[in-house]
């Protein structure tokens, strides 16, 4: 691994182009987390991320181009830093993964004291009926997200692990419902009890449809 010494901080004018289209973003995706896409202002965004308005309009056209780039990062982020690394061994116990999956999802919303939920749900209950555009983009992470844990539970099948008659698709479209509704009940109660109680239960589930060998 290869280290070098530390630099000062940059300030906003001596920031680099691509450090301050990571910075805007950064920002605007903080806020947005909190207050949502419609309630998030430009203004808050620069304050938020040091920029002035003409580094803003440098990098992107709009809010809404920025909110695109806002929802590629999430995908991006979502798909390989939170969903991947539980599913990196192919010939790991699928239901396992499964259960890893849940729990670091359950670690993040302690981490965040419930606060914020899930902002891909957030965006979804959004600006699915108000932005085609944004819903479609949205659609496409579930659906990689049910993809994914479908995939593993159509392994677990072929292995003998879930009960003859399991539907890896009906189950995986299930298990990401209950997860964004848990997410959602931990928010408004503010309470990581209920996010706790709800994992447990959706392990109980896959227990269900497990076979004991």
């Amino acid at each position: 691994m290869v280290t070098t010494a530390k630099s000062p901080k940059a300030s906003p004018r001596s920031r680099d182009g691509q450090g301050t289209r990571k910075a805007i973003i950064a920002a605007a995706m903080r806020l947005i987390h909190v207050h949502g896409y419609k309630a998030t202002v430009l203004d808050d965004v620069l304050r938020e991320s040091g920029a002035g308005k003409g580094n803003f309009y440098y990098h992107f056209k709009s809010k809404e181009d920025l909110g695109h780039a806002i929802l590629d990062q999430i995908v991006d982020g979502f798909l390989e830093r939170t969903l991947a690394p539980c599913f990196a061994d192919p010939d790991g116990a699928p239901l396992g993964q499964i259960r890893c999956f849940f729990d670091r999802v359950l670690e993040a919303q302690r981490q965040r004291n419930c606060v914020g939920g899930c902002v891909m749900g957030n965006l979804a209950s959004e600006l699915s009926d108000v932005h085609e555009g944004f819903r479609t983009r949205l659609a496409t992470l579930f659906t990689a997200w049910q993809a994914r844990l479908a995939t593993a539970l159509e392994f677990a099948c072929r292995r003998g692990e879930l009960a003859p008659g399991s539907d890896p698709e009906a189950m995986a479209r299930f298990l990401v419902a209950s997860l964004e509704g848990a997410i959602l009940l931990a928010k408004v109660s503010k309470d990581i009890r209920v996010m706790e109680q709800c994992v447990g239960e959706l392990k109980r589930y896959l227990a269900l449809h497990e076979v004991r060998s």
